[in-house]
């Protein structure tokens, strides 16, 4: 009897059963059942689509007749016939019928040397992705070129397939691992590989870059578990990435202290000379000779590793510098009492635990009902590195002292001492008594870190009782503050003169740090927050910041539930807070059948924008606005592609008044024009006058905006008023206290204006924006755009074509 026909299916009447009766009894009426699948298959395409096809059906079902049946087996000469044949069957099957037509047909028994031809042959014809599943369910790979067979894939940007490849041989992982570190090694030609597979089908160029491969080379580490030390290319430009970002938080947000910066630089570069070789060229750039020999000393650097000066400049250091660095620190730290949120706790009230003995008297007074408790973690920053991040301090404030609990010594003892469960146990009491009160500042990132370092406290989140994190109450704030939207600071407005140069200009206050300053009056002091918290001992000023992180959610706390609706919040504020998990349930939420509308679908729609986004986000916000009102930005490319792609894309048009139109932070297009001359006074009225804004602010002019307002800075918005300085300001009193402030409660940034700008005899204007204060004027920026975006400059000419 013969096999059902795939192109004459049977009718919708027939059942399941019935089907796999007839497939059976034709299997049984054949002299070969295994000879005749391949005539069917060799006759028919209907099983090379995706799905269960009616071939597929016949071929699972003869996998599981032949088990019934194993005399139907063939072996010898007859076996390698059959073999032959599949094979050149499998290269076009689906990925359903693999697995069943090797068992069948025992190819895994079958020669490894005639498979291996075979399936080269596959890869010369330009197979490439058919060849590599085929060697992976035959298990081939152990015997082939690792770079030969994953090159053409990761040009067709196929790394699942090429992490399927390598999966179950750590060898090959090794292998690979150091092959992608060399394509990533400084003066390598990533054309030299792409030039050999110049006619490649389906060939992702844009995909194939070092950066790319960075990110590859990063997860296959840690999924595989391979000491990073293999791929020393990738970690060296990931260190060097690291020193780049330390520098720009030390010298151009001045967000770090000398000692956090100096800890994290040490332990970037180490021994490293090539890094240390960057660090000296990086300090010769951002600070002097004189520092950069400092570092060459403390490296030990040989001389003939110096640039020219620095060696010079190694003779001369003098011990005088080092004394007055140290005067300048103990002057800093002075001016920060006043600028900055206080611990009102004494210092001997702060806790430093490291046994479990001393924990105890921790754990006795925490775990009390009706206690609250602020809680925080600190962790090593990871800067882009493998793996999660370990919390290396639990931080637990109580109304009157604050316990900071070592966790790598108490993890150390536990584990010496056998008391692995104790610690788990009683931070798994703190979470889920719902009869205290824990406080947070988000609180399901810690609890994640938390599990991470602590396996044992996985599912503490999913336990958690009586949390209140103070997150969602400054998202609540954020919405119901008006104030707070315009970014006023009506509580204790801070000057932003510094009494330390090397401080700098003070970065925007934000998260935890501005609902400080929102509820208390004063910020958190944040340059400890880039820590190398893993080291030991703790600097005093580390122990202070941790124990100030934790404590200031207790005042936060106190005060929103004292008076809610002076911070317009609702009466209720505490009994719907209180005892109420924040922490995110992990099951599925049920979503309602009305549209929840994401903060940047309603913008665009509120305001007919057009949303730029990538990957996931794109799938979610597409489905919110209207079509053609989403675009997705290929993010592997530089910011000046992904610009030049969505000016083709919409059309647009951009002449050299476009450029810095809108302000870079807040997106407004409205700017206050202000004399040199004006803006000196405003800067010397910011650093001179007491913290008042009382007087002297700034008031809508009813005059229409200058229109000298050139290219070089955003043009000034003729159809809008401007605003301009008020016209009856005494003499000697036109300024503002710290900052200058609009009329409608935007303070100018006047004070961020780096001192040598105001000298500059080619500005004679500048342009602050009205909604944020973002001080612009003209500078070499303005020219290296233009010159970037030159292409597709439209000049004044051009527009009237």
């Amino acid at each position: 009897m013969p096999l059902p026909h795939p192109a004459n299916p049977p009718s919708s009447l027939e059942t399941t059963s019935n089907l796999k009766e007839e497939i059976r009894r034709g299997f049984a009426g054949l002299e070969d059942p295994l000879a005749g699948l391949l005539d069917m298959l060799e006759s028919s395409s209907d099983w090379k689509g995706k799905g269960h096809s009616l071939g597929y059906y016949i071929t699972t079902e003869l996998q599981l007749w032949i088990k019934e049946h194993p005399a139907v087996q063939q072996s010898g000469i007859k076996l390698k016939k059959l073999q032959a044949r599949v094979l050149r069957i499998l290269a076009q099957c689906p990925a359903n019928l693999l697995d069943p037509l090797i068992s069948i047909y025992q190819l895994h028994t079958a020669d490894r040397n005639y498979l291996l031809g075979h399936v080269s042959h596959l890869y010369h014809k330009g197979d490439y992705k058919e060849a590599a599943i085929l060697s992976i369910k035959l298990k081939l790979q152990p015997d082939q070129d690792v770079e030969k067979m994953c090159t053409p894939l990761l040009l067709q940007d196929k790394t699942n397939l090429v992490e399927d490849y390598v999966g179950e041989y750590p060898e090959l992982q090794s292998k690979l691992l150091q092959i992608l570190d060399t394509w990533c090694e400084p003066g390598f030609n990533i054309r030299d590989i792409t030039r050999q597979y110049q006619g490649l089908s389906r060939y992702k160029p844009d995909k194939f870059n070092r950066k790319m491969l960075s990110k590859l080379v990063f997860r296959l580490l840690d999924r595989f578990n391979v000491d990073p030390a293999l791929c020393p290319n990738v970690i060296n430009q990931r260190h060097l990435r690291t020193l780049n970002y330390l520098f720009y938080k030390r010298f151009v947000e001045k967000t770090m202290t000398q000692e956090n910066w100096t800890d994290h630089v040490q332990s970037t570069v180490g021994e490293n000379r090539w890094l240390q070789g960057h660090l000296i060229q990086l300090l010769i750039s951002y600070c002097d000779l004189k520092t950069a020999a400092r570092w060459a000393q403390r490296c030990n650097l040989p001389k003939e590793m110096l640039p020219y000066g620095v060696a010079d400049e190694l003779q001369k250091l003098q011990i005088q510098e080092r004394v007055e660095e140290a005067t300048k620190a103990d002057n800093y730290e002075e001016s920060k009492k006043k600028d900055y949120y206080q611990l009102p706790i004494p210092r001997a009230n702060i806790h430093f635990l490291q046994t479990w003995e001393e924990t105890l008297q921790c754990w006795e007074k925490v775990l009390r009902p009706g206690q609250v408790v602020g809680i925080d973690m600190e962790w090593r920053p990871s800067f882009g590195m493998v793996g999660k991040p370990r919390v290396s301090l639990l931080q637990i404030a109580l109304n009157d002292e604050v316990f900071l609990l070592d966790l790598p010594r108490l993890l150390e003892h536990a584990e010496t001492e056998g008391g692995k469960e104790k610690l788990p146990h009683f931070i798994q009491m703190l979470y889920s008594d719902a009869a205290i009160t824990k406080l947070g500042y988000g609180m399901s990132g810690d609890l994640s870190s938390l599990a991470a370092t602590w396996p044992a406290l996985k599912d503490t989140d999913k336990q958690a009782q009586g949390v209140v994190d103070l997150l969602t109450v400054d998202k609540q704030l954020q919405k119901s503050s008006i104030d707070w939207k315009k970014g006023s600071r009506k509580v204790d407005v801070l000057s932003l003169e510094q009494s330390n140069e090397d401080r700098g200009f003070r970065q925007p206050e934000k998260g935890l740090s501005l609902l400080v300053q929102h509820v208390l009056g004063k910020p958190l002091d944040k340059t400890e927050q880039l820590s190398n918290w893993e080291k030991r001992p703790l600097r005093e000023e580390q122990i202070l910041y941790a124990a100030s992180d934790a404590y200031c959610l207790l005042e936060i706390y106190e005060k929103l539930c004292k008076d809610p609706a002076s911070f317009g919040l609702s009466s209720d504020l505490t009994a719907s807070l209180v005892g109420k998990s924040s922490i995110k349930p992990t099951a599925k939420k049920q979503l309602n059948k009305q549209e929840v509308l994401s903060p940047s679908g309603q913008i665009a729609r509120q305001e007919g924008r057009v949303i730029l986004t990538s990957g996931l986000p794109y799938q979610t916000l597409q489905s919110q606005v209207a079509e053609g009102r989403c675009f997705s930005v290929n993010c592997s490319e530089k910011a000046k592609e992904q610009a030049l792609q969505v000016l083709k894309h919409f059309n647009v048009q951009v002449s050299l008044a476009d450029i810095f139109s809108r302000c870079q932070v807040c997106n407004c297009d409205k700017y206050l024009k202000v004399s040199r001359e004006r803006m000196r006074q405003l800067v010397e009225g910011s650093r001179q006058a007491p913290g008042h804004s009382g007087a002297g602010c700034l008031v809508r002019s009813k005059e229409k905006p200058s229109q000298s307002c050139d290219a070089a800075m955003p043009a000034c918005n003729a159809a809008q008023p401007s605003y301009t300085l008020h016209s009856e300001w005494p003499e000697g009193l036109d300024q503002c206290g710290a900052s200058m402030v609009l009329a409608g409660g935007t303070v100018l940034q006047v004070a961020a204006i780096p001192p040598g700008v105001l000298d500059k005899p080619e500005l004679t204007d500048f342009y602050c924006c009205t909604r944020c204060g973002k001080v612009f004027w003209e500078g070499s920026h303005f020219g290296r755009v233009v010159s970037q975006f030159q292409d597709v400059l439209v000049t004044a000419g051009d527009e009237h074509l």
